[in-house]
């Protein structure tokens, strides 16, 4: 920003060098790329996430059933949560069993599963996410996950974005100042011979 404004401050300065108006200029273009590319990449991408997500969501809920199943016998601890939702929240403490329940077809099916009931007794009924055939399948994905899913991928496109433009500036920038570090050098060698000499008796 302060290179920004500096587009104002030095336009009659004598002191002003080319580079310090290019530097600005440079800021002042990848600040317009930030506001324009940002928002537009962000936009995008969340609504392209979004498309394809929702699109999982209603294949999930089209091919996978709820059903209720009856504990027959508990096989003690659980292993591994293979819900990436409800593993990662660490909160849900499941309890392997052997249940019965009947699939959407009319199949009727026996197996172990893991249920959130603290202390499951036979007899006990508990909810369980199925396919059409009856084989154990995880919780669909909900909408309101999809869309906070979504909404996530659309700010990261925009820091990428951000951050392409930022790093290409500071490239810029610090090509430019390599640049006049190298016509100070020259500058210094030519200088360098009769430096000292005027008024020193040579």
């Amino acid at each position: 920003m302060r290179a920004i404004s500096g587009l104002w401050r030095w336009r009659h300065n004598p002191l002003r060098r080319a580079t310090d108006l290019a530097e600005a200029w440079v800021a002042l273009c990848a600040l317009l790329l930030l506001l324009a590319l940002a928002p537009v990449a962000g936009a995008l991408v969340g609504a392209a996430a979004q498309e394809a997500l929702q699109e999982s969501v209603r294949e999930q809920r089209a091919s996978r059933h709820q059903v209720t199943a009856t504990v027959t016998g508990t096989l003690g601890d659980s292993p591994p949560d293979a819900d990436p939702e409800t593993a990662a929240t660490g909160r849900e403490v499941r309890t392997r069993v052997l249940a019965d329940w009947t699939a959407p077809d009319g199949t009727e099916r026996h197996g172990a599963v893991t249920t959130r009931i603290d202390d499951p007794q036979p007899g006990d009924r508990f909810p369980l996410w199925t396919d059409r055939q009856g084989r154990i399948a995880a919780r669909p994905l909900d909408s309101a996950t999809a869309t906070t899913h979504a909404v996530l991928a659309g700010f990261g496109a925009a820091l990428l974005v951000t951050g392409l433009v930022e790093s290409a500036r500071r490239l810029i920038v610090w090509r430019m100042v390599r640049r006049r570090y190298a016509r100070w050098d020259r500058a210094w060698e030519r200088a360098g011979p009769d430096w000292g000499r005027t008024g020193a008796g040579s």
